[in-house]
């Protein structure tokens, strides 16, 4: 993985081996926002002759997936990550794939996970991805790069976390406010009212440093100063400028006060 978090796509044609029996990638990283080359890594699993799973739960209505052209076997997707009801997710599989049932029972779900289906949420979901539209999507990514350029540029000592443009998530920014910590700066942020994450949402009961940060090479003292806020479609330019606003004078607070800055 490369300081963007991008996958070493060698390294990957080298992990392959001959007792390999599905590759599964991440399609765009929660944390930094890396959207992957799926069709880059699909061509690999094809030559090899490898089944592909990507995880799309973040990317999904996002970025565009065509489980043909990409040769997807599997793909994992969730509903309230694009607003629909919580519990509910969706598990595409290639015809005439057999999988081994997860529960057995009453037989739904075509026999893969017998339970009562949740209806109302399966509904909801179909909803949420009718709703989805092009058009929200570039308003997030404008209101991404609008945000990421101006705190980059009006608050010192910052460093963005992941690549910038088309390659990142357009609902995602993650940037390290380095020699404060993060829980600290997060803390000042709810007071007013701004909910941001330390690392990802699924990791959110440990202190442990991001791996995801880790991985891409920060340090520990630069992965704990860092910070992720997520957009979403309804985010406006106004609520964008309250936010640095507020950044501006919690940083400048937290500098004062951290022993790490002589």
């Amino acid at each position: 993985m490369n300081k963007e978090g991008f996958i070493n796509l060698e390294e990957l044609k080298k992990a392959i081996t001959p007792e390999t029996f599905l590759v599964s990638i991440i399609h765009a990283n929660n944390e930094i926002g890396t959207i992957q080359s799926i069709d880059e890594i699909s061509n690999i699993c094809k030559e090899k002759k490898v089944p592909l799973h990507i995880d799309a739960c973040q990317s999904y209505t996002k970025i565009p997936i065509d489980v043909k052209k990409q040769n997807l076997t599997f793909v994992s997707l969730n509903s309230h990550k694009i607003h629909g009801p919580k519990g509910v997710g969706a598990l595409y599989i290639k015809d005439a794939l057999e999988i081994t049932c997860l529960f057995h029972g009453g037989g739904q779900e075509n026999g893969l996970r017998s339970g009562t289906e949740n209806i109302p949420g399966i509904v909801g979901f179909a909803k949420a991805v009718e709703i989805a539209n092009k058009k929200d999507v570039e308003k997030m990514q404008k209101l991404r790069d609008y945000f990421i350029k101006r705190v980059l540029k009006e608050i010192q000592n910052t460093t963005l976390n992941g690549p910038i443009g088309n390659k990142r998530l357009p609902n995602n920014i993650n940037i390290s406010f380095n020699n404060i910590e993060g829980e600290s700066l997060g803390s000042f942020l709810e007071n007013e009212k701004i909910y941001v994450s330390t690392g990802s949402a699924c990791m959110s009961n440990t202190l442990k440093a991001s791996h995801v940060l880790k991985a891409i090479g920060l340090s520990p003292l630069s992965a704990n100063s860092s910070i992720r806020i997520s957009l979403s479609k309804y985010t406006t330019k106004q609520e964008m400028d309250y936010v640095i606003g507020k950044l501006q004078n919690i940083v400048e607070k937290l500098r004062r006060l951290s022993p790490l800055i002589k």
